[in-house]
């Protein structure tokens, strides 16, 4: 399946703020996660919490043709 994925801050800095992806159609967040870190090219990215349909999803969670997916990296500011 085809997969639009939202990014943000640094993660979008790199990739721009959307990438589509191709995954497989029982994949899930770990799937979504390795496909998008491959477009990086090798550049060190931080760890992502990774949204499905605006909840925190675990790696082993099922993602679904339609799902929203963002990739929200930790944020620091003051």
């Amino acid at each position: 399946m085809e997969m639009s994925v939202l990014l943000f801050a640094s993660w979008a800095d790199a990739l721009g703020p959307r990438v589509t992806v191709q995954l497989p159609a029982d994949a899930t967040v770990r799937d979504v996660l390795q496909a998008v870190q491959a477009r990086a090219d090798g550049r060190a990215l931080p760890k992502p919490l990774v949204a499905v349909n605006h909840r925190y999803a675990r790696p082993e969670s099922p993602v679904r043709a339609g799902d929203e997916v963002a990739l929200i990296p930790p944020v620091a500011g003051g």
